[in-house]
């Protein structure tokens, strides 16, 4: 009994030690836990209470080095390009959810687009205007009629002159296609005048066969026209209003705009209007040179309707490369049907020295600079604004580009300025995983 009574006894002296040295053990990590914070002197101490041993944890052996951070071993190059990438599939997204929301409303914004456009042709005058003493609302108001009434009576005088010469190109296009068939009957391809005969009796026969489908492309013609004059209506309202409240549209947009980026916006949209109000003004300017001498060559070589083509080559010159190439081809066609192939390759020769001029010697001159856009990147955007809103987009795609430009080269010098004037970048620090192989300055560490 006595011999029992001892080894409880030291058994009991040896949980003790153990206890308190569980008790020490667990005071020190809480202590690190806690930032070695000293406890209140208020507080009391916690009696010691016996708690079970915590688990065993496998410790590496001596020498062998622990798992690195996974972020630390993936190379920089890598990270940047992880990071990189899901921020141009977010800005993927974004911009195919504004492609179809434009395409939704595609009538509001070409009208917006085209209010715009007018807007910067037409500002100049209401400044005139405002120097020469004329309130701000009785100036905005001269001038949108006047403007109006120029585009009207431009779109009225193509109309007349298209009606008056329709039964004239009529009868010459008949002629030609008679003289199209004597050609093809007495050419070196062998054509009879049997499969002449049986190509007009096959393209009848499909004429009449789709008569449905005419009669609703007819229909549809009808809902386009009804949107056409809708669009117009929106365009000549907004017109008024920027032309009037401009200032103050534009406060109200760069309200809009966070706070830390509004002072580079504000800055870039003057510019960007300067831009814009430069490319209306040499647009216009070549398109009337273009219209005036091709016009003038295709009258002195006698073609039918020269003025309605001139005035189409005038209209089309605001589509850049593809309006010239559509309507110098229209000119040529018209040529060749109505007057013959040595007409037609005088109009040819007429429309190429007038465009080389024009690419060689106005435009650098009257557009400059400012508005100078790689013709790459005219064909692509003229081709995407086609997609995606028809004409009308192939039409505001390139200012939209080159306002672009202007924006954006203004935005990177801003932003350049402003972190050489110890304001830092435009823009929070590197974060996430590209911040990993950074040093204090923000520059990469050699071996990353």
């Amino acid at each position: 009994m006595a011999k029992r009574a001892g080894w409880l006894g030291r058994l009991g002296s040896r949980l003790h030690r153990m206890e308190a040295r569980l008790n020490e053990r667990r005071a020190e990590v809480e202590a690190e836990t806690a930032g070695d914070l000293p406890r209140p002197a208020t507080s009391a101490p916690r009696p010691a209470v016996a708690e079970p041993a915590p688990a065993v944890v496998p410790v590496a052996a001596a020498g062998v080095p622990g798992r690195p951070d996974p972020v630390s071993v993936v190379p920089w190059g890598m990270r940047v390009a992880a990071e990189a990438s899901w921020r141009l599939l977010l800005l993927a997204g974004m911009l195919w959810v504004l492609m179809k929301v434009i395409s939704e409303v595609r009538l509001v914004v070409l009208a917006f687009a085209a209010a715009l456009l007018v807007t910067a042709l037409l500002q100049p005058f209401v400044v005139r205007l405002r120097r020469l003493g004329l309130p701000r609302g009785l100036a905005t108001a001269v001038t949108a009629i006047l403007g109006f009434v120029v585009i009207g009576l431009v779109g009225w005088f193509v109309v007349w002159q298209v009606m008056e010469n329709l039964d004239d190109l009529s009868d010459r296009v008949r002629d030609g296609i008679d003289e199209l068939k004597l050609w093809a009957l007495d050419s070196p391809f062998h054509v009879t005048e049997k499969q002449i005969n049986d190509i007009a009796k096959n393209l009848s026969e499909t004429i009449g066969t789709n008569t449905e489908q005419i009669t609703s492309a007819g229909l549809q013609g009808v809902t386009v026209l009804v949107e056409v004059l809708t669009g117009i209506l929106l365009a000549m309202f907004s017109t008024l209003f920027l032309l009037y409240d401009g200032k103050r549209i534009w406060t109200w947009v760069l309200g809009l705009v966070p706070a830390a980026a509004r002072p580079g916006v504000a800055g870039a949209g003057p510019r960007a209007w300067r831009t814009l109000t430069a490319y209306v003004r040499g647009t216009v300017l070549v398109a009337l040179i273009d219209a005036i001498f091709i016009g003038l060559g295709i009258y002195f070589l006698k073609v039918p309707m020269a003025v309605p083509l001139a005035v189409f080559i005038f209209l089309f010159a605001f589509i850049p490369l593809v309006g010239a190439v559509v309507s110098g081809a229209l000119a040529v066609v018209v040529a060749l049907v109505t007057q013959g192939v040595f007409s037609a390759l005088m109009v040819l020769l007429v429309v190429l020295a007038v465009q080389q001029i024009e690419g060689h010697v106005l435009q650098p001159f009257i557009l400059g600079r400012a508005v100078r856009v790689h013709p790459l990147a005219v064909v692509l955007s003229v081709a995407a604004g086609g997609m995606v809103a028809g004409i009308g987009g192939a039409v505001v795609a390139v200012p939209l580009v080159a306002v672009t430009n202007t924006a954006v080269g203004y935005l990177k010098a801003y932003s350049r300025d402003q972190h050489h004037l110890g304001a830092g970048a435009v823009g929070p620090a590197p974060h996430g995983a590209t911040a990993a192989g950074l040093v204090p300055d923000g520059r990469a560490e050699p071996g990353t």
